[in-house]
Formats: structure tokens, C-alpha cells, sequence
């Protein structure tokens, strides 16, 4: 690890513990607080496909007539990274087998929210709102979803389109879904022993996407980013602003889960 990662590290960590130990997770106790944060965290989901697929147009040829593009070093690391999350194993029994039935974990979320009783209203309404010809920003206006889901939507899209390749892989490395903890972990697991038929799918893409998500591709994201500022201290310094703002986003996201449960509690 270099000294440049490690530096944005250590000024991440004040507000990643903040997100780390937020509050709203100790908040959910039941099926009902299950279902609001999967209404607002499949936005996070989305946004991390979303900059996954924005760093592969930006680092590798996705045109035809295709010509090399960049660095064929980071053109592996992201390439792997997008055949892992964009078409994985969609069970446990498919992973234990080695093949079967492949979802990208976008995919799988929907599933999951799907089998908890989760509303898909909001996505879906964005979607459909996109797929009519609105951009993105119009459409985050238009749609009925949580206000902290919209500012986050938004920080999104303004790093995509900087086009700043630096900085998408630095937002899409230091806000990765590694901040869920464990505790979090164990909360679902309690919870769907008492549930299994509403929760195991959403156990299994906690499991499936931390562990893939936090291990192999947390490294190779860490390398993209250091192979894209490169010995640049401006692009460094500006990986750095950004990740912190990126991790004050999805606080925010989480601090609308919290008011939400809050709020069906009273």
C-alpha cells in the first residue's frame, strides 16, 4: 500500500467511523426497519454500478471500432472488477459449485428487496423515468424517493460527470459497501433465523458482496486509484476531497434511514 493511500486513509477515518458506527444500525430491530434501509440503501447499489460502469468507459474501448485505450494494467483491474459485480453467482449453492445461475448484484438486491416485502417503487419510477429519456438529474427530481437518497444520487452523478477518472475511482474505492459492519451482520443473521423465508436472499448479498467486495476487489480498487494519480500531488489531493465528501454522502443517506425508522416507530 503507498503512503499517498495511506494518507487518504487516515484523513477518511473521522467520518468513516461516523458512518461505520452510525446510529441507524442499532436502530433496526425488525422485518418493517429491514425493509427502510433496503428502500434507501439500493440507491447506494445503483450508484455503485453506476461509477463502476463509468470508470469502464472512461479506462477501457467500449466503441466500435475498438482501439486500445490507456493502461492495460488498469484496464484489467477494472475489467475484473465489473465481471465480478456486474455477473456473479447468484446463490450459495452456485458459489459452493463453482456455476450456475449469474445475476449482477444490482440484480440480486432487487431479489432480495423483493423477498422482504421491500418497496421497489422509487427505483423502479427512476428507471422508468431514464429509460423515457430524461436524464439522470431530471429524473432524481421528478421521482418520489427519500431526500437523502436524491443528495446522494446527486454527489453521484457531478463526479461522473467530471470525467475525471482519478476521481470517480477514488469515490467508487473509499465508499464502498466494506462501511456496513458487522454488527450489521449479525442484526440480519438474528433476523433471519427468525425469518429466513423473507431475508436469506438479502443475507446471502450481504455475505456474498462484503466478502467479494471488501477483499479481492477492495485491492484492486485501492491499486486503480494509485495507478490513476499516479505521482500527481493534485490528483491526490483531490482523490482525497472527494472521497471525504463521498463518505459525508453516505451519512446523510444514513441519517435519512434513521429519521425514517424514527419516525414508523412513533
Amino acid at each position: 500500500m503507498t503512503q499517498e493511500i495511506k494518507k487518504i486513509q487516515a484523513g477518511l477515518e473521522k467520518v468513516r467511523s461516523e458512518v461505520v458506527h452510525h446510529p441507524s444500525y442499532r436502530a433496526i430491530q425488525s422485518i418493517e426497519d429491514i425493509r427502510i434501509f433496503m428502500e434507501h440503501h439500493i440507491y447506494a447499489v445503483w450508484d455503485f454500478m453506476s461509477l463502476l460502469k463509468a470508470l469502464q468507459n472512461q479506462l477501457t474501448c467500449t466503441q466500435v471500432p475498438w482501439f486500445p485505450v490507456g493502461s492495460a494494467e488498469v484496464r484489467y483491474l477494472i475489467n475484473e472488477i465489473v465481471c465480478g459485480e456486474e455477473s456473479d453467482l447468484a446463490s450459495e449453492e452456485d458459489v459452493k459449485n463453482g456455476d450456475g445461475i449469474r445475476k449482477s448484484h444490482f440484480e440480486l438486491y432487487l431479489e432480495a428487496m423483493e423477498q422482504t416485502g421491500a418497496s421497489r417503487a422509487g427505483i423502479d419510477a427512476l428507471f422508468s423515468q431514464i429509460r423515457q429519456g430524461r436524464s439522470v438529474e431530471e429524473a432524481i427530481e421528478l421521482v418520489s424517493i427519500p431526500e437523502s437518497a436524491k443528495r446522494f444520487l446527486r454527489f453521484t452523478f457531478e463526479v461522473i460527470a467530471t470525467k475525471k477518472p482519478h476521481l470517480i475511482a477514488a469515490v467508487f474505492t473509499f465508499g464502498r459497501e466494506d462501511l456496513i459492519p458487522n454488527m450489521f451482520h449479525s442484526i440480519v443473521s438474528d433476523l433471519n433465523a427468525k425469518f429466513p423465508t423473507q431475508l436469506a436472499t438479502f443475507k446471502f448479498y450481504l455475505d456474498r458482496h462484503i466478502e467479494v467486495d471488501g477483499d479481492h476487489h477492495g485491492h484492486l480498487a485501492l491499486q486503480m486509484v494509485s495507478e490513476l494519480c499516479g505521482n500527481d500531488p493534485t490528483k491526490w489531493e483531490e482523490a482525497e476531497k472527494y472521497s471525504i465528501k463521498s463518505l459525508e454522502m453516505r451519512k446523510q443517506l444514513w441519517d435519512g434511514v434513521m429519521e425514517e425508522i424514527q419516525k414508523v416507530g412513533v
